[in-house]
């Protein structure tokens, strides 16, 4: 998965689960679903702390890899991933134990209008100037 903080990256994995038969939508929910934002939520309320960032990263990154061993058949990561670097070793994991890799970018980041719904919507409290700024940064592919 990639795209801005409230691009609504989670949601459209929401739907693609929902899409799934029930038993392979939970198996992907506990054993194939990644995302290093998860890690920051302590009693359902999302506490962000930039010195766990690295640390919380690296978990996500193990855990995905793991998954991968496992075999598990679908193995999700729903990151930013606002540029290449930040997905390659998922991408060289999953390529390398023979998965088929398919990136997902939820709406325009380049878009005003899109930063703007971005800005209103992302759960993690960032600004319109917050949102600007990383969609300047912002990798396509």
């Amino acid at each position: 998965m990639r795209g801005l903080p409230g691009s609504g990256k989670s949601y459209w994995v929401e739907q693609y689960l929902k899409s799934l038969p029930l038993a392979s939508a939970f198996a992907v929910k506990q054993r194939g679903y990644f995302s290093t934002d998860s890690l920051f939520y302590v009693n359902g309320e999302y506490r962000f702390n930039k010195n766990k960032l690295s640390q919380y990263h690296q978990l996500n990154l193990t855990g995905f890899i793991q998954a991968l061993a496992n075999r598990e058949p679908t193995v999700i990561c729903d990151n930013t991933n606002l540029a290449r670097w930040e997905y390659a070793a998922y991408e060289a994991a999953a390529s390398a134990l023979g998965y088929q890799v398919r990136h997902v970018l939820v709406g325009e980041p380049s878009d005003v209008q899109h930063q703007q719904l971005c800005a209103k919507r992302n759960q993690h409290g960032l600004d319109f100037n917050q949102i600007k700024r990383m969609a300047a940064v912002f990798e396509i592919d």
